[in-house]
C-alpha cells in the first residue's frame, strides 16, 4: 500500500482569485475559456493560473485533499440520476481527442481530451493551427533513464494541453514492449517494468503540476496490434501479469497518482480488459489503491452492466455491436436501465461519479479553466532538442569513427526521408509548430566551408511497409514514360469510376484502414498524399524493366482482388482470400526490355488491423540485382569524405511490422555505401527494434535515434560533431533478428487463432535474452560514450533509507559524459519460484568531467529483490544473500556483489 506521508493539499485552496474565470469557462461548451478582449492570446491570465499551480508543494497529492473530496460528495449529492450516467459515456466531438460534456446546471465543466503521448494532437483546427510541440517519442524518452527529463517531458506537455483548451491528456504509455515488432512500442517506455514505471510516474508528476489530469494506459497486458480490434486475447499467467505488466501501472500510481486510467482493447484471460473485475476492480482499484476514474479506449466497451461492475467507470465513443452497428452506447440509455431495473446498484454509480469528480476538483479542473493562449514555441522547442539529444544512443563505433573530424571536408547526406521529420503514426502523432531536419541539422552545423550534399538512395516509405511479403518494385525499374513510377488512377467505386486521383506514384502499395486516417498518416512526405477514401479501386499503370536477364517473382500481396498483366497478358490473378495474403508468379525477364505494365486492384476483401484497402506489388530478383538509386548514393559517397545514411521504418498504431528487416532496400542501400566509404555512419530514425546484423559488419558507427521531435537534426548534428557526447542507453533489447527473440513462436506472437499464449512467463525481453540463452546484437541497457568510464569499490548493504548500493564511478577518458549505472539482482535465494538470471533493481545517471570520480548511490526497488507469491496475493521477498551486478548495460557487468535480504514482505 502507499505511504500516506506526504502533504495533502487542495489546489483550490491557491486559487479563489479564477472564480470568475471558471464561471466564464463553464459559459462556453467545450469547456475552454476563450482569451479576454484586452489580452487576445490570453497569455496573461495563462500565465498567472501556472504560476499559482507551480506554487504548490513539490509531494502534493490530488487524492489525499479532503477539502476536494469533501466538494465532491457535496456535488454528488446534488446530482439526478441522468445526470450521473451523462459523466459516466464520451460524446464524439471532433475538436478533442476523447471528450465528455459539460453539465452547465452544476457548473461541471467538460472533459475536454486530447491524445498526448509524444506532445498534444490538437484536434480543433482553430487552435494554434492544430500545431504544437513535437517532442521525441516515448521511448526515446526511456532511453535517457533521466527521471528529471521526464517530469520536465511532462510539464511540457501538460502546459501545451492546458494552453490549447485541454483539460485532460491521455499519457503515458507503459505498456511493456514484449513484441519486437510491436507497432505501438514507440509510444511506451521499453521493455523493463521499473524503468517503464518509474520513467510514467515522473512524466504523471509533470503533466498533472498543471491543471490537467493525466491518464496512464492501456491497462493491461497490451503488446501487440495484431487482433487489438477483434478479440485478442493474452492468455498469461499471475506471476507474469502482476510481475511484469502490471508492475508499471502499479509504481505509476504510487508515484505519480494519475487521475485517470484507460483501460485496453484486448482481452485478458478471456476477458476484455475493459470489463474485467480482476483486472480493474481488485487489482487496480483495490490492490494499487488506484482513486481516479477508469475511462475506455476508443471502442473498447463491449458491455453495460458486465463493464461497469466490473470497474469501467467511463465509456468512450466508437464501439460496435451487430444490432446497432458503429455508434453503439452502452453507458447511456442501457445503463439508465440497468440501474432502474436492479441490476446495477446507485452506489456503483455514485462510486464511478466521484472517481471523476474528485480529480477534477482537486487537479484544479473547476478552478482553473483551461485558457487557449500562444505556446512557448522557441522554450519548448529547445527542450524538445535537449530530450533528443539525451536519448540518441551510440551503439557502434568502431576505430572511433565518430565524432566526425573538424577538418571534414565533404559530407554525403543519404535517405529518402534525411531532409523531413519522422515520427510514429496513429493517435500519438503531433503537427509540429516547426520542423528540423536532419539535412538541415547537418548543414547549418557543418557550416559553409563544408560541402554538403544529399540523395535519397531508396524509395520513400508509407504504411504499406506493414504489409507482408515482398518489398514493392523500386521506382528505378518502372516508368510513366516521363518519369519513374507508375500512373496510379484511384477511384471510389469497386468497377473503375468515381475517379478522385491521377497522379505518379513511385510504387504500386496502398495500406489504408487505421494509418490514413487524417492526422494519423506518418507516411513519408516524398510519396504522394494517400487518404482512406482511396479504397474503391487502383489501377497502375506504365512500364516494367528488368535490370539483368533472369526469373523475377512477381508478387501480389492484398486482401481484396488483383490482376497483374504485362503486354496485354494476364500473368497474375489475385482472389480475395478473406485475410492478407500474397500471389506470386514467376516470369522470365530480359535486361533493359520495357514491358507495358497493367495493375488492377479492387477493395473487395476484409483490411488488415483496422478495415482499408491492402494491396502491394512486389518482386524478387535474381542475385545481383542493386537499385540505381542506391548505385547513386554510393557514388556520392565515394566522393565525399563522410556517409551519413538515415534509414527509417514505419511504426504506428493499427499494426505491427511483418519482421524487423528496413523497408524499401535500405539494407542493400546501407551495404552499397558502406563498401564505397569506410566512414560511413548510420542513424536509425525508427520506432523500436531493427534488425542491423544482416548489414552492419562493414559500418564503423550506428545511433539509435528513435523518432527524435520536431528538432531531430539540430541533435543528431550534435552528437555527429562532438558538441554533445551521448549518453542514451537501450530501453529495449535489440535482437538478432526477429526470430531470436523470447517471444519468436507463431503461438506466442501473433497467436493461435485470437490467443496470445504468453508461455514465457516472466522471462521477458533482456530477462528472457538470459533464461534462454539467446545472444541479442544489442543488450537491454547498452550505449557508447565518447568517453570511458571506471567503476570501482562497490557496497551493498541495506540502510535507513532502504535498500541501496554505492559505487565509485570515474570518468577516464577525455570529454565530460553521463553515465548510467545501472544495477541488476540475480537469482533469488529460494526454492518455491524461479527467478530471472538479471532483473534491473535501481540505476542512477551521473555527468563526470574528464577525470572526475564521484560515488554513486543507486536505491533498489524492493520488488527486485521479490517474487509475486500467488497464494498469498503479494509480493514476497526471500531471506538470504542475493547477487548483484553493476555496470552499463545488462551484460556489461563491471562489479559484482551480494546483498543480503531480511525475508519481510516487499509491501
Amino acid at each position: 500500500m502507499r505511504s500516506r506521508r506526504h502533504l495533502a493539499m487542495s489546489r483550490s485552496a491557491h486559487t479563489s482569485a479564477f472564480v470568475a474565470l471558471c464561471a466564464l469557462a463553464l459559459a462556453v461548451p467545450a469547456g475552454a475559456a476563450s482569451a479576454a478582449p484586452d489580452d487576445p492570446d490570453g497569455e496573461a491570465a495563462v500565465t498567472q493560473q501556472l504560476q499559482e499551480v507551480q506554487s504548490l508543494p513539490s509531494q502534493w497529492w490530488w487524492d489525499e485533499s479532503g477539502p476536494d473530496t469533501r466538494r465532491a460528495r457535496a456535488l454528488l449529492r446534488q446530482m439526478t440520476l441522468d445526470e450521473k450516467v451523462d459523466m459516466l459515456h464520451g460524446e464524439l466531438n471532433n475538436f478533442y481527442g476523447f471528450y465528455n460534456g459539460p453539465i452547465e446546471r452544476l457548473g461541471i465543466p467538460a472533459l475536454t481530451m486530447a491524445d498526448g503521448p509524444a506532445g498534444v494532437r490538437i484536434a480543433n483546427p482553430a487552435v494554434n493551427d492544430q500545431e504544437a510541440t513535437q517532442l521525441p517519442s516515448p521511448i526515446a524518452l526511456a532511453a535517457t533513464w533521466d527521471t528529471a527529463l521526464a517530469e520536465q517531458y511532462g510539464q511540457v506537455a501538460g502546459d501545451e494541453a492546458f494552453r490549447t483548451g485541454h483539460n485532460v491528456l491521455l499519457s503515458p504509455a507503459v505498456d511493456i514492449a514484449r513484441v519486437a515488432q510491436a507497432g505501438r512500442a514507440f509510444e511506451a517506455l521499453g521493455e523493463d517494468p521499473l524503468l517503464s514505471g518509474t520513467m510514467g510516474a515522473a512524466e504523471i508528476r509533470g503533466i498533472q503540476s498543471h491543471p490537467v489530469v493525466a491518464d496512464i494506459k492501456h491497462y493491461n497486458v497490451y503488446t501487440q496490434e495484431t487482433n487489438r480490434l477483434s478479440g485478442g486475447n493474452a492468455v498469461v499467467d499471475e506471476r507474469a501479469l502482476q510481475e511484469i505488466y502490471t508492475r508499471p501501472f502499479a509504481i505509476g500510481v504510487e508515484q505519480g497518482r494519475p487521475g485517470s486510467a484507460m483501460c485496453a482493447f484486448n482481452k485478458v484471460n478471456g476477458v476484455y480488459a475493459c470489463e474485467s473485475d480482476e483486472l480493474l476492480n481488485r487489482i487496480l482499484k483495490a490492490q494499487l489503491d488506484f482513486e481516479g476514474w477508469v475511462m475506455s479506449d476508443y471502442g473498447a466497451t463491449h458491455s453495460t452492466t458486465q463493464a461497469i461492475l466490473g470497474g469501467l467507470d467511463q465509456e468512450m465513443p466508437g464501439n460496435t455491436t451487430p444490432q446497432t452497428g458503429p455508434g453503439a452506447c452502452f453507458f447511456c440509455g442501457p445503463l439508465l436501465d440497468a440501474v432502474r431495473a436492479g441490476q446495477v446498484p446507485v452506489s456503483r454509480i455514485d462510486d464511478a461519479v466521484l472517481r471523476i469528480l474528485r480529480p477534477m476538483f482537486a487537479l484544479g479542473l473547476f478552478d482553473n479553466p483551461p485558457v487557449v493562449s500562444a505556446l512557448p514555441e522557441a522554450e519548448h522547442g529547445a527542450f524538445a532538442r535537449q530530450v533528443a539529444e539525451r536519448s540518441a544512443v551510440l551503439l557502434k563505433n568502431d576505430s572511433a569513427a565518430l565524432p566526425l573530424q573538424a577538418n571534414v571536408g565533404s559530407i554525403a547526406v543519404i535517405g529518402a526521408d534525411a531532409d523531413s521529420v519522422v515520427a510514429g503514426g496513429g493517435s500519438s502523432l503531433v503537427k509540429p509548430t516547426y520542423t528540423v531536419s536532419p539535412l538541415e541539422g547537418i548543414q547549418a552545423r557543418a557550416g559553409a566551408g563544408v560541402l554538403v550534399r544529399h540523395v535519397a538512395g531508396a524509395d520513400p516509405v508509407t504504411s504499406a511497409s506493414l504489409i507482408p511479403g515482398p518489398d514493392p518494385i523500386p521506382s528505378d525499374f518502372l516508368s510513366t514514360g516521363a518519369e519513374n513510377g507508375l500512373r496510379a488512377e484511384y477511384f471510389t467505386e469497386p468497377d473503375f469510376t468515381g475517379p478522385i486521383a491521377d497522379r505518379t506514384d513511385p510504387y504500386a502499395a496502398i495500406n489504408a484502414g487505421f494509418f490514413l486516417f487524417q492526422g494519423f498518416n506518418a507516411q513519408s512526405p516524398h510519396f504522394p498524399l494517400q487518404t482512406r477514401d482511396m479504397a474503391g479501386s487502383i489501377r497502375w499503370t506504365g512500364t516494367l524493366t528488368a535490370p539483368v536477364d533472369g526469373t523475377y517473382g512477381i508478387a501480389v500481396t492484398t486482401t481484396g482482388s488483383a490482376t497483374v498483366t504485362l503486354d496485354g497478358a494476364a500473368v497474375l490473378i489475385a482472389e480475395p482470400t478473406g485475410e492478407v495474403s500474397t500471389t506470386s508468379v514467376d516470369v522470365d525477364l530480359v535486361a533493359g526490355v520495357e514491358h507495358e505494365l497493367l495493375v488492377e486492384y479492387v477493395n473487395d476483401g476484409p483490411g488488415g488491423t483496422d478495415a482499408g484497402a491492402v494491396f502491394q506489388l512486389g518482386w524478387t530478383t535474381p542475385d545481383g540485382v542493386v537499385a540505381p538509386q542506391a548505385l547513386a548514393a554510393a557514388d556520392l559517397a565515394r566522393s565525399s569524405q563522410a556517409a551519413v545514411v538515415l534509414v527509417r521504418d514505419y511504426s504506428s498504431e493499427g499494426g505491427d511490422k511483418p519482421d524487423l528487416d528496413l523497408p524499401n532496400g535500405q539494407a542493400e542501400l546501407i551495404r552499397q555505401v558502406a563498401a564505397a566509404n569506410p566512414r560511413t555512419v548510420v542513424v536509425l530514425v525508427a520506432g523500436g527494434a531493427v534488425q542491423t546484423s544482416d548489414w552492419e559488419s562493414g559500418v564503423p558507427a550506428i545511433i539509435h535515434s528513435w523518432f527524435g521531435g520536431q528538432e531531430q537534426g539540430n541533435a543528431l548534428a550534435g552528437i555527429l560533431f562532438g558538441d554533445v557526447n551521448p549518453s542514451g542507453r537501450l530501453p529495449i533489447s535489440l535482437p538478432v533478428d526477429e526470430d531470436s527473440t523470447p517471444v519468436s513462436t507463431p503461438e506466442q506472437y501473433p497467436g493461435v487463432g485470437l490467443d496470445q499464449l504468453f508461455t514465457e512467463g516472466i522471462y521477458v525481453g533482456y530477462r528472457g535474452y538470459e533464461e534462454f540463452d539467446i545472444t541479442p546484437q544489442y543488450s537491454f541497457g547498452h550505449g557508447l560514450s565518447y568517453t570511458t568510464y571506471d567503476y570501482r569499490n562497490l557496497r551493498t548493504a541495506p540502510s535507513a533509507q532502504g535498500l541501496q548500493v554505492k559505487v565509485a564511478v570515474r570518468n577516464t577518458g577525455a570529454v565530460t559524459g553521463t553515465e548510467t549505472v545501472q544495477v541488476y539482482v540475480g537469482n533469488l535465494p529460494t526454492r518455491q519460484v524461479q527467478s530471472a538470471p538479471k532483473v534491473l533493481a535501481g540505476w542512477a545517471t551521473v555527468t563526470l568531467q574528464p577525470g572526475e570520480r564521484q560515488q554513486v548511490t543507486v536505491a533498489l526497488s524492493p520488488e527486485s529483490v521479490s517474487y509475486w507469491d500467488v497464494d498469498r496475493d503479494r509480493w514476497r521477498t526471500p531471506r538470504g544473500d542475493i547477487p548483484v551486478y553493476v555496470g552499463s548495460s545488462s551484460t556489461d557487468i563491471r562489479l559484482t556483489g551480494t546483498l543480503r535480504t531480511t525475508g519481510r514482505p516487499a509491501r
